[in-house]
């Protein structure tokens, strides 16, 4: 990291480390949220029409009996694009099929690392979303939320649900240096008191300070994007009163991760937070007019698939809710689920093969189906 990038400006201060390296003789403190930044009227519109967006995706699965039948595509689609961001990209169809049987790997070379790593992402989504036994926004829910990450995958020596006790860095060399551990630990607890707080800006802008500010100290040894990210949903969703976490942002920072990364370290070099909240409620229009497409889309499909299956029983019926949840089903899978021989399974996929609604997938083995409207709606760009 160049220290002469950072300008006086800047929302915090460099301190010297004992790494003994060049690009890693400086690290960054943030100071403490709020940031001595006055809201620009220029952006009023942007985060009006921001505020807009998601208060019609919200209205879309409020008032509905079984909200799950979009929650978890819209889950499950965050779950594969924020591990893409860290460089894990897994198959949709192979991710499903582990999500009926998940196991651990067996070594840091096996391959079913990835799909545990997407796996555990989901997991942590639902936790976070479990509003019974859910934890309070703290230091305490992030731990639990990176112990749920890094359970038995590649990375867990980094001390699963543990804040580091070493320095680490962004990039090799180091793009970006965090704050020591020292530092580091007064900055979560002023960051913890921040997420009790309120007031200063919009809830929606609040959100991405936070974000920001998480990344920034960067508490873990492995993880902190990935947290990061189900943080921020989840702030989101709590601090704009939401039904639920319909927002996703990792499909944006994805699509745009050079422009999410260079504007976020210029709020660190020098205090751009106009650009950054710029860039974030842009990206919560667009996921929000895109996800209210899939939910759209997904509802339609919904009325229609119950209409084709007309006189079915009550076991393809729930299979049938299932393809939400999931939409790749093998016959073992029905075969254990619901206690039944492997010929009733099969002839189950069988008849909703027969509506239309399933399709052979061949190559994965155990005789699997998949839905490929649900498929499409959930993983593939929407025209």
């Amino acid at each position: 990291m160049d220290s002469k990038e950072f300008t006086p400006d800047m929302p915090g201060t460099l301190i010297p480390t004992l790494t003994g390296k060049p690009d890693t003789a400086h690290a960054f403190v943030p100071a403490p949220l709020p940031p001595k930044w006055e809201w620009p009227s220029r952006l009023w519109p942007l985060l009006l029409e921001a505020r807009t967006a998601i208060a019609s995706l919200d209205g879309t699965g409020k008032h509905l009996p079984a909200p799950e039948i979009l929650l978890r595509p819209l889950q499950n689609r965050e779950a594969q694009l924020s591990s893409k961001l860290e460089g894990t990209i897994t198959d949709p169809q192979d991710q499903a099929l582990f999500q009926a049987n998940p196991r651990y790997p067996v070594s840091d070379q096996d391959s079913v690392n990835a799909l545990r790593e997407v796996f555990n992402y989901g997991r942590a989504l639902r936790t976070s979303m479990d509003s019974e036994t859910r934890l309070p926004l703290s230091l305490r829910l992030i731990k639990e939320l990176h112990a749920i990450l890094m359970d038995g995958v590649r990375g867990q020596n980094q001390t699963p649900g543990e804040f580091r006790s070493t320095q680490n860095q962004i990039g090799r060399p180091a793009r970006f240096v965090p704050p020591p551990p020292a530092q580091m630990t007064e900055a979560l607890y002023a960051f913890e008191k921040y997420l009790y707080a309120g007031g200063d800006f919009d809830p929606l802008v609040r959100a991405f300070l936070a974000h920001y500010q998480f990344e920034t100290i960067h508490p873990f040894g492995d993880g902190n994007g990935r947290v990061g990210r189900l943080l921020l949903s989840l702030t989101i969703a709590e601090w704009c009163k939401l039904s639920g976490q319909w927002l996703y942002m990792s499909a944006y920072f994805e699509k745009n991760k050079n422009e999410y990364m260079d504007l976020m370290k210029s709020v660190s070099t020098h205090a751009n937070w106009e650009g950054w909240i710029e860039f974030c409620l842009q990206g919560v229009v667009d996921q929000a007019i895109d996800a209210q497409k899939r939910c759209d889309k997904l509802l339609s499909l919904h009325k229609d698939f119950h209409n084709r299956l007309k006189k079915g029983t009550l076991r393809i019926a729930k299979i049938l809710e299932g393809l939400f949840e999931s939409p790749v089903v093998s016959v073992l899978h029905i075969k254990n689920k619901f206690g039944v021989s492997h010929a009733t399974a099969k002839s189950d996929l069988k008849k909703l093969e027969a509506m239309g609604i399933l399709s052979e997938l061949l190559g994965k083995g155990n005789i699997t189906y998949y839905c490929p409207e649900i498929y499409r709606v959930t993983y593939e760009d929407l025209p």
